[in-house]
């Protein structure tokens, strides 16, 4: 029987980690993975051009866009590493999936809600966000925990 894993992936070097622990652990004849990421929403910000908006944040809107168009590009570029180290574990390329979404509640509840369609196991690297980030926002890692209760997760460390 088939297992079907979520395997919430970032640009991060856990995310990576996770990725390696799966191609490791499971075997690849048994087990379908999609690799799952949640981009922030900067379509809207970036189109942005009402005469509310602060002087500041109209002299830098140029920079930020440029700064999350960058993001994408390494998370994508991150996921195609991921994908070659899947394979190259016998992984076949029709059972690893990439999916990405914008985010729509917050990147932990839409990793969770994605686990609802059908997975048997979130796979996550532990932290993948900087210690001062964690503090004031918490952990993805810590909320979805907390919200996939009827969820198997495996936190890769």
């Amino acid at each position: 029987m088939t297992k079907k894993i979520l395997l919430a992936f970032d640009d991060s070097e856990n995310a990576m980690r996770a990725v390696e622990h799966v191609a490791k652990l499971f075997t690849p004849a048994e087990t379908r993975v999609v690799l799952f990421s949640v981009f922030q929403d900067t379509a809207s910000l970036c189109d942005m051009h009402s005469p509310e908006l602060t002087d500041y944040f109209k002299s830098q809107q140029s920079s930020f866009c440029t700064m999350e168009e960058k993001k994408k590009s390494l998370v994508q570029d991150a996921m195609t590493k991921a994908v070659r180290v899947l394979k190259e574990a016998g992984f076949d390329e029709k059972k690893v999936e990439i999916k990405t979404q914008v985010k729509k509640k917050g990147v932990a509840r839409d990793i969770a809600k994605e686990a609802q369609n059908g997975y048997d196991l979130i796979v996550m690297g532990r932290r993948g966000v900087s210690g001062i980030k964690e503090f004031f926002l918490g952990s993805i890692s810590q909320k979805v925990l907390a919200l996939a209760e009827d969820m198997s997760i495996l936190m890769v460390r």
